[in-house]
């Protein structure tokens, strides 16, 4: 019985080369055969560096690479323009596929890939690494395990610099800006706590006047019971490897606040704080802490071991449906000055 899946990579974006790559060489269930570069010379140098056996090169690298019987994965770190193609070509092609996010640019790509992956009956999942941290196991049971009684709120801040013209989230065309790339987190995570997506939504942008990406966002997101409040921005916030993060929840009787809860660029140790009556102000009455761990390596260990049929959890892309159809309301909302609803 086959014990570990093999994955090919589709090109070596940094993303892959300092983080997912050597996350699938790390994880158990996992072995690393295969990249597609484009970049002959690229690609030779990173194979040779990290020690991937096959590389294929040149403007038919992709697609020979999804034609190698002896991968059963790929994984997409392409631009996000890309993501949605080459998704279908790898579920067509028989590959189980993890895109990173987002996963397509609109909600009707989506909406076509559900029908792709139904098709195949092959598995394809967006590649949120944070979902896979234990502090969101952690949150989730105490959220059901009422420690801060109903959810009211949500809160959530993602913010970092990004002022290289040619960085993906400066390129409109490519689904640049703060709402695709760091709102697709925020979106993501409220709904994972209030386990659906928001009734309707409303939004202010304010837009780089060279780039024409929408660099600072703010939204409400209505889930009819409850609200959540979101701010991203490409040009805020630190200028180091680490984004400036933060997410609090406030429920019916109590608090909950997480101090690292989105991208962790590197293994750091974080904490969730609660609190509830016996705490004062800022101070919680329970802090739970987390060790280092590495997302990646944890996402692609997950997903591997679900391949091979173990129960472990996983997150269909119809969640990234939802937040893709907030994304789209959050622009029109900012382009008309009213509130939008989505779909039903």
């Amino acid at each position: 019985m086959q014990n570990t899946i093999r994955w090919g990579v589709l090109g070596a974006a940094s993303i892959a080369i300092e983080r997912t790559m050597p996350a699938i060489q790390s994880a158990p269930s996992a072995t690393l055969r295969a990249l597609a570069s484009r970049d002959a010379a690229k690609g030779q140098a990173v194979a040779q560096t990290l020690g991937i056996p096959r590389v294929y090169a040149g403007e038919g690298g992709y697609q020979a690479l999804l034609a190698d019987p002896e991968l059963d994965a790929v994984y997409i770190p392409l631009p996000n323009q890309l993501h949605f193609d080459w998704s279908v070509r790898a579920l067509e092609a028989g590959k189980h596929v993890l895109c990173e996010k987002p996963l397509c640019l609109t909600a009707a790509q989506v909406q076509q890939l559900c029908a792709v992956r139904d098709r195949t009956g092959k598995h394809v999942e967006e590649g949120f690494g944070f979902r896979n941290h234990p502090q969101w196991a952690k949150l989730d049971g105490l959220l059901t395990g009422n420690a801060i009684g109903p959810v009211r709120a949500v809160h959530a801040t993602l913010a970092k610099q990004f002022y290289h013209p040619q960085d993906v989230r400066n390129n409109l065309a490519a689904g640049g800006g703060a709402l695709y790339d760091m709102g697709s987190y925020t979106i993501s995570a409220c709904n994972l706590v209030f386990k659906r997506p928001p009734e309707r939504v409303v939004a202010t942008l304010e837009r780089d006047p060279v780039f024409g990406t929408d660099r600072l966002s703010s939204a409400l997101l209505d889930y009819g019971d409850s609200h959540a409040a979101i701010t991203v921005a490409t040009q805020a916030g630190p200028n180091g490897w680490g984004s400036h993060q933060q997410m609090s929840v406030l429920g019916g009787t109590g608090w909950l606040r997480l101090d690292f809860p989105f991208a962790q660029a590197r293994p750091s140790a974080c904490e969730i704080a609660l609190g509830d009556s016996h705490s004062v102000g800022y101070q919680p009455s329970q802090r739970f802490s987390f060790e280092p761990v590495n997302q990646y390596q944890l996402q692609v260990e997950r997903f591997s071991r679900y391949l091979l049929g173990e129960q472990v959890p996983s997150w269909p892309i119809e969640d990234a449906l939802g937040t893709l159809r907030t994304i789209e309301a959050l622009f029109a909302s900012a382009r008309t000055g009213t509130w939008q609803a989505l779909p039903k």
